[in-house]
């Protein structure tokens, strides 16, 4: 799994609050949750985000309520992979579930709109802008397979059980 765009940086404890006010939880209309990400945090964030594009944060992030609307929220705006130096454990298992690439790194030099390449298999992130490359957390097979069938659900529809790959 490889995914390649434009990165925007953001800062650390970046709490599911943030990433979609509670205001706006209370629909399953998954276009409206993405209209609002990020509103509060930087509201111009929608008009910069270009599908692909690749969410970088510091630690912490997606602390808080465990809403799984945070991660739908970021994959609805067309978010391709969230980076982050430590992310909040529901928000990582939400992530996984819904079928949100993530990926934990936790030293890195990645400064917004540098271009990426994110190999979400062994866990490296080429930056095309500065020629550097970053290694992360690998990710066991078993997450990378429920993110390449769309998450948990459609997961288990496709297997009918849990497989060890």
């Amino acid at each position: 799994m490889i995914f390649t765009g434009t990165s925007h940086v953001y800062g650390n404890d970046i709490d599911t609050d943030r990433i979609i006010p509670g205001k706006y939880t209370k629909t399953l209309n998954m276009q409206e949750l993405a209209d609002h990400v990020f509103e509060d945090l930087d509201p111009d964030f929608r008009s910069k985000l270009v599908p692909g594009d690749i969410l970088v944060a510091g630690t912490n992030f997606g602390c808080g309520s465990s809403r799984e609307q945070a991660p739908l929220a970021l994959k609805n705006a067309g978010v391709s992979v969230v980076i982050a130096r430590s992310f909040a454990r529901i928000f990582f298992r939400n992530a996984i579930n819904i079928g949100l690439p993530i990926l934990e790194i936790k030293d890195h030099t990645i400064n917004d709109k540098d271009k990426l390449e994110v190999n979400l298999s062994t866990g490296e992130v080429k930056n095309l802008t500065t020629d550097e490359t970053h290694k992360g957390t690998e990710m066991p097979s078993v997450m990378i397979d429920i993110i390449n069938d769309g998450g948990l659900v459609q997961y288990f529809k496709k297997r009918g059980t849990y497989q060890l790959s």
